[in-house]
């Protein structure tokens, strides 16, 4: 059970380093950092999963708990893994308005919140210091599981 308990607690370090609160912002950096960390995290699980098996059916001792935390806490961590891939999507798919900073649907003509005239797409690809603005503005840390 100790083997577990490393791993959860490997899990939650993993998640908890990539977001720094400072106020409310969340930098989209460490979001794809910490997908990159939670698909690390999972690939351990499986390598456990599989030794974990193989003993099981080489020796006479039955280990159908372990393999069962072992399925649900990769269950879980591909959950996480969607969340942040979800918040990261849901960002780029924005444009910020030059006059009132409002977010915008991509490929939007006029901003829904001042109406002012909104730049082409090509020039308006959106910067990381407006993913994080857009992440401030959208996303709490449990919205994403941080």
């Amino acid at each position: 059970m100790g083997i577990l308990e490393d791993v959860v607690l490997n899990a939650r370090s993993a998640v908890d380093s990539v977001s720094k609160k400072a106020g409310k912002v969340l930098d989209m950096s460490k979001l794809a950092i910490a997908a990159a960390d939670i698909k690390t995290e999972i690939s351990r699980k499986y390598e456990i999963l599989g030794r974990v098996v193989y003993e099981e059916n080489t020796t006479d001792k039955d280990y159908r708990k372990s393999i069962r935390e072992l399925i649900d806490k990769i269950t879980e961590l591909k959950a996480q893994l969607e969340e942040v891939n979800a918040t990261i999507e849901n960002a780029k798919q924005k444009i910020k308005c030059p006059a009132c900073d409002a977010f915008n649907a991509k490929g939007s003509v006029f901003c829904n919140k001042c109406g002012e005239k909104l730049p082409t797409a090509e020039k308006n690809d959106i910067s990381p210091d407006d993913m994080i603005d857009f992440a401030e503005d959208n996303f709490e840390d449990d919205d994403i599981g941080l």
